[in-house]
């Protein structure tokens, strides 16, 4: 077998690499903004390769990857299904495989702590490859921080060489992240840029789509023919801050953007249907009865009275974000707007609820993203 050092020339979807003690990290957002804020939240969800993917040209029947996956498990609630690595040849979904072993982080969901429980190295194999020369993309868990230590083959592998399709960034929240899909290559994301053909850079961070300088200055300064923006949910069920402050911060976002993209197809996207946040304002919080019957799912603690002096919901927000894109619209004609609900709208909600009221599933997740791809080639901000 041959050992090919993991570099970032053989990885797409990632913003750079951290060398550890181990291997190398990727991470979906670049250093300076990582040191501009120290919540875990955000620390955990931007090292979770969602859409991050290793693309090799190689003759080999035979790859093998050393890792070291980091799974969170939260007591007192049901288990959460491991990462899934997906092998696409010729970019053809061929196989999926787990890892065992890897470091856990225990989170007790009554105190708020954690405990982080050191695990060995775990070999992710794929064999049986078709012969002759091919594309191969290993794509990386969404739902685990992943390291890299080491890349096998029987023959010699190189750098894919560049598609040639347009680039598409793309920011959200958990749901962009891919939260409850079952695959990589089964997050909204994903499957909307398989069908539209472009290449994904997926800057969807569960829990983290905050409006935040430091994300804004990473898209802006990202390669990207194509940008699409999920904002409002996180700061609804974050409680974040009130319609004043919105507003602006929405402005202040797009306008750090369009300084590194000014003419880029630009397209803000409001939150899907949520039944439990559609008039009722954060936090979220877990639903403890539920938990004690063993069954994870959140709930939305805000009054909806106090909607009045300001605190957001997700019908607040959808107006909000309407009417800064058509008031930006006369001064910016590449900036597009999509309503949520398009994609996942109260007719969904019936016939595909969601199971923890936050997130949608597996089947949704194709849902969600095959209507996004739909608009994408079909809508005006560009895509084809």
């Amino acid at each position: 077998m041959i050992d090919t050092p993991i570099t970032a020339e053989l990885l797409r979807g990632a913003a750079d690499l951290e060398r550890t003690d181990r291997g190398v990290l990727p991470h979906r957002l670049p250093a300076r903004a990582r040191a501009q804020c120290a919540d875990p939240q955000l620390a955990m969800a931007e090292s979770q390769p969602s859409g991050v993917r290793l693309v090799l040209r190689t003759r080999a029947q035979v790859v093998e990857l050393d890792v070291v996956p980091t799974r969170r498990r939260y007591l007192g609630a049901p288990p959460r299904p491991d990462g899934v690595y997906d092998l696409l040849v010729d970019g053809e979904l061929t196989a999926q495989a787990g890892a065992d072993g890897g470091d856990a982080v225990l989170v007790d969901l009554a105190t708020g702590t954690t405990r982080h429980e050191p695990g060995p190295v775990a070999t992710v194999r794929f064999a049986e490859l078709p012969a002759g020369e091919k594309d191969v993309e290993i794509w990386l868990p969404h739902n685990e921080t992943t390291e890299l230590v080491a890349l096998r083959t029987d023959a010699p592998v190189v750098p894919a060489p560049d598609p040639g399709r347009p680039v598409w960034l793309h920011h959200g929240s958990s749901i962009s992240h891919g939260s409850h899909a079952a695959s990589p290559t089964g997050t909204w994301p994903a499957l909307a840029a398989r069908r539209a053909g472009v290449e994904l850079v997926n800057l969807g961070l569960g829990g983290s789509a905050l409006l935040d300088p430091f994300t804004a200055r990473a898209l802006r300064d990202a390669p990207a023919q194509l940008i699409s923006v999920k904002l409002g949910i996180n700061v609804v069920n974050a409680d974040l801050m009130r319609l004043r402050a919105f507003g602006p911060a929405v402005h202040g976002f797009l306008d750090t953007v369009r300084d590194g993209h000014p003419d880029t197809p630009l397209l803000v996207v409001s939150p899907l249907h949520c039944p439990i946040h559609e008039n009722t304002p954060g936090p979220a919080d877990f639903d403890h009865e539920a938990l004690a019957e063993g069954v994870l799912r959140f709930r939305a603690t805000g009054d909806p009275a106090e909607t009045a002096a300001g605190k957001l919901t997700v019908a607040v927000i959808r107006e909000e974000l309407a009417r800064i894109v058509e008031q930006r619209r006369g001064a910016d004609p590449h900036l597009h707007h999509l309503d949520g609900r398009e994609l996942y709208g109260p007719g969904d909600a019936e016939q595909h609820p969601l199971p923890d009221e936050l997130h949608p599933d597996a089947d949704t997740h194709r849902i969600i993203g095959e209507r996004f791809a739909r608009s994408a080639l079909s809508g005006p901000w560009g895509m084809r």
